[in-house]
């Protein structure tokens, strides 16, 4: 082992150029109030509390505006997004070298609307990836019973009990996943599809049910509720 390698660190990658079309609302999802707030502070605010991680960088829509509107965070935010998930992560992660991050640190990728994320959730990821080969993400048993659909009717079922719902953050090396988004493309919806087209499988990361995305329009009172749960 060489003692002089840099200690990895931990970066935060929050992509936040979706319009959040299934939400229903009036503009991008991510800057709708939710607990009296835009829903991406509640993010951004979660990530802040965890003390190991290095920087935080926001991937914006180009023009968005937003932040500069709202000057009130310590994240990083470039306006780098892409027509899709994975080309924002991709950009985020080239900005993430401009600002530092090397090929062997950690970057924990994060949905803006998943805004029911907490440190101590973070932190148990961090804990159970860093000494990981592979990495992995944050994950939750299914508890539901899965139908196939054919043309409105049920086609088949599926068996649930190896089925995870993934989540974020989901946490790799800044070099691994820039190789992994590059051979996969834009289609992939998350970063471990990316990492499990090179052969490789991430560590799945028990959280529970509250860490969800909201994407449609009745997860907006949900995810009140939770924050209201926790004052």
């Amino acid at each position: 082992m060489n003692d002089s390698a840099p200690t990895p660190r931990y970066f935060a990658l929050i992509p936040c150029a979706g319009n959040g079309s299934r939400a229903g609302t009036s503009g991008p999802k991510q800057y709708e109030r939710v607990g009296g707030q835009p829903m991406v502070w509640h993010t951004l605010s979660a990530f802040a509390g965890v003390k190991r991680i290095a920087r935080t960088l926001v991937v914006v829509a180009p023009g968005d505006g937003f932040f500069e509107r709202n000057p009130t965070t310590s994240a990083l935010v470039v306006p780098c997004g892409g027509t899709t998930r994975a080309a924002s992560v991709a950009n985020g992660l080239r900005e993430l070298r401009r600002a530092g991050a090397v090929d062997s640190d950690w970057v924990l990728v994060h949905d803006a609307a998943r805004c029911l994320i907490t440190p101590q959730l973070v932190d148990r990821l961090i804990d159970r990836c860093s000494e990981d080969e592979v990495g992995g993400l944050l994950a939750y048993p299914l508890a539901d019973t899965l139908k196939i659909g054919e043309a409105g009717r049920v086609a088949g079922t599926v068996d649930r009990g190896d089925k995870w719902q993934a989540q974020t953050p989901q946490m790799f090396r800044l070099g691994l996943l820039r190789q992994a988004l590059e051979a996969a493309g834009d289609g992939i919806t998350d970063e471990s599809s990316a990492i499990e087209a090179l052969g490789l499988k991430p560590l799945l990361v028990e959280a529970g049910g509250h860490n969800f995305k909201v994407t449609y329009p009745e997860d907006f009172a949900m995810a009140e509720a939770v924050l209201r749960g926790r004052r």
